[in-house]
């Protein structure tokens, strides 16, 4: 409990420097002012500060903790400590559903690409990838064998999105490629008002697979003696794991070693494998987590912003290879 205290004060004041930091800096109590309806003493900053800093934080907590659940799930369900949505080809798998409706258009071209079509389309996505990579998980035992199946389906599926792009038109192609950069900027309220219920109903999903997810460290046959529905309990963790990843993919675009990188952060954290404890402590440092790789993009005071994907890389890489190197070898890094 004082673990998530301590992290919650944390991300509260997180949450508020990155509304307070960018290419125009404001003063803490603007902002306290401008959340509570209060007079602030420059029209302009109540207007960046509802209007393009507080969505994209809100976007950054939510699709943090989503990743960081979606990456928990599916180490625990496959025991392998480098499963997640992007190196399991989930993310891909949702690219490619968006891709379908963004460069194929399905008929319709880009005026289809409304927020509710475009969840669908890369929710669908990701599940149907999920599914396979779960029936060869259910042959092939060994974690770094499944590693190159996720590796090989994600990508069939960008040898897929490459042949729309070589047929699509230019227009449609740029907008596809900016939205493959990841970004937390462009997801307005009316967005979030579709956003937040299903990362919400995703990661509630999960929450209610904890039993499940104890008695899956200890491997499948394990969890059926204890009188686990071990069928159910998987299905349960693909429908809340493929929600996560498709929703979030679509209105952000794929956002790497997230999924990856954060279960093992809280597992270093914490001293438990208690997944009643570890679960919500992976949502707070998730949304911990993502929204310093947004202040960081927002590189503050410039008006440049970096591609999210380009940070989080940077800061997810080195935390999984110093994983490695501690641990001796990757098979003890799920530990």
């Amino acid at each position: 409990m004082r673990t998530f205290l301590i992290l919650f004060g944390v991300l509260l004041l997180i949450f508020l420097a990155d509304i307070s930091l960018g290419s125009v800096t404001i003063p803490i109590d603007a902002i306290i002012s401008s959340l509570f309806g209060s007079e602030v003493e420059q029209d302009s900053w109540k207007r960046i500060i509802l209007d393009f800093r507080l969505p994209r934080a809100i976007t950054a907590v939510l699709v943090g903790s989503g990743l960081a659940v979606c990456g928990l799930q599916m180490q625990v369900l496959f025991r392998n400590p480098l499963a997640g949505p992007f190196v399991l080809g989930i993310s891909s798998g949702a690219s490619l559903g968006v891709a379908l409706v963004v460069l194929a258009g399905i008929g319709l071209g880009w005026a289809a690409f409304t927020p509710w079509i475009s969840a669908i389309a890369a929710a669908v996505g990701s599940g149907l990838v999920f599914l396979l990579v779960l029936v060869v998980a259910s042959r092939v035992k060994d974690s770094t064998t499944l590693l190159i199946f996720g590796l090989m389906f994600g990508s069939a599926t960008g040898a897929i999105v490459s042949v729309l792009q070589y047929f699509s038109e230019a227009e449609d192609i740029q907008i596809y490629l900016l939205w493959t950069f990841g970004s937390l900027g462009g997801v307005t309220y009316s967005d979030l008002g579709i956003l937040a219920p299903l990362v919400i109903i995703g990661i509630g999903l999960g929450f209610g697979m904890v039993k499940s997810l104890n008695a899956l460290l200890l491997g499948e046959t394990y969890a059926g003696s204890l009188g686990i529905n071990v069928k159910r309990s998987r299905l349960g963790i693909i429908v809340s794991a493929s929600l996560l990843a498709g929703v979030i993919t679509s209105f952000c675009g794929p956002i790497a070693f997230i999924g990856i990188a954060i279960p093992h952060l809280t597992r270093i954290i914490l001293p438990t494998s208690d997944h009643k404890v570890v679960y919500p402590v992976t949502i707070l440092t998730g949304a911990i987590a993502l929204l310093i790789c947004d202040i960081i993009s927002q590189l503050p005071g410039s008006q440049l912003v970096l591609p999210i994907n380009a940070v989080t890389a940077l800061v997810g890489a080195p935390v999984v290879i110093w994983l490695v190197l501690k641990k001796g070898n990757i098979r003890r890094a799920l530990t």
